[in-house]
């Protein structure tokens, strides 16, 4: 009887580990993509960030920046002001990304020595933002249903286990032509995304270099993005992050970014 014991145990061990498998097995790419998407951040966060441009000589350009973001719920806004060094100075950006998949982001720019705000068109979200290596639809979020999402394979580096899914944009004329991300299975966090061009040639690829827990949220605070074709990068250091400290929805407006923090 004992016996008996002992191997049923063993079986049941061994069908637990064939579920497990068989449930990792089942998502698909654009599971797994949902998932990197929707990983809960809070409702709202603030935050220092320090960018850092890099060019081929090694030469460096810091600009500090304090940024706001909030959930709405069907919409999330942020908003980013520049404050240094003297020539961006007061500069501002905002973004509003919405829920609806029919829906493309909005964004905005103020150019303190225009005192205009620009609204961001479509044809210019190609564009890279203040010299960095991020273009403006970088800095929004992509529609989860703007790609075909499969997922390539899986792989284990430095004994951490990933998913690797390419990303295929529907609309032919996207300025990428595919991208490919190493997305951690543990917690879903895309640890390198690569980039291509429209001819299929390796653009970028954007590093995570650290992230960590706050407030009980995995926080993503060191993100490096280099053009390979420029031998060019950027660095993007948070540091001072706050979580769900209940940030006004006053923050989120044009008349904002003209007046400043």
């Amino acid at each position: 009887m004992k016996n008996l014991k002992i191997t049923t145990t063993l079986v049941l061990f061994f069908l637990a580990g064939v579920a497990s498998q068989i449930t990792a097995q089942q998502l698909t790419g654009r599971e797994i993509i949902d998932k990197v998407y929707n990983r809960p951040t809070g409702d709202d966060q603030t935050s220092n960030l320090t960018m850092t441009l890099i060019n081929k000589s090694g030469d460096e350009r810091v600009r500090k920046i304090k940024q706001f973001t909030k959930d709405f719920g069907d919409v999330e806004k942020s908003i980013m002001f520049f404050t240094a060094p003297a020539d961006v100075k007061n500069t501002s950006f905002m973004n509003w990304t919405y829920d609806d998949p029919d829906k493309s982001d909005d964004q905005w720019i103020y150019l303190p020595a225009l005192k205009k705000i620009k609204r961001i068109s479509s044809d210019s979200k190609s564009d890279y933002f203040m010299g960095s290596d991020f273009t403006y639809d970088d800095l929004g979020d992509r529609k989860l249903d703007d790609d075909t999402h499969t997922l390539l394979r899986s792989e284990t580096i430095d004994g951490v286990d990933y998913y690797v899914v390419q990303s295929i944009p529907k609309d032919e004329d996207y300025m990428y032509s595919k991208t490919i991300t190493w997305i951690r299975k543990d917690n879903f966090i895309g640890l390198k995304k690569e980039f291509y061009d429209e001819d299929g040639e390796l653009l970028k690829i954007l590093k995570i270099k650290k992230f960590e827990k706050i407030s009980g949220f995995w926080i993503i605070t060191h993100s490096e993005m280099e053009n390979v074709q420029k031998n060019h990068r950027t660095s993007m250091k948070l540091d001072n992050v706050k979580i769900n400290t209940g940030i006004p929805s006053s923050k989120f407006t044009e008349r904002m970014m003209m007046r400043g923090i």
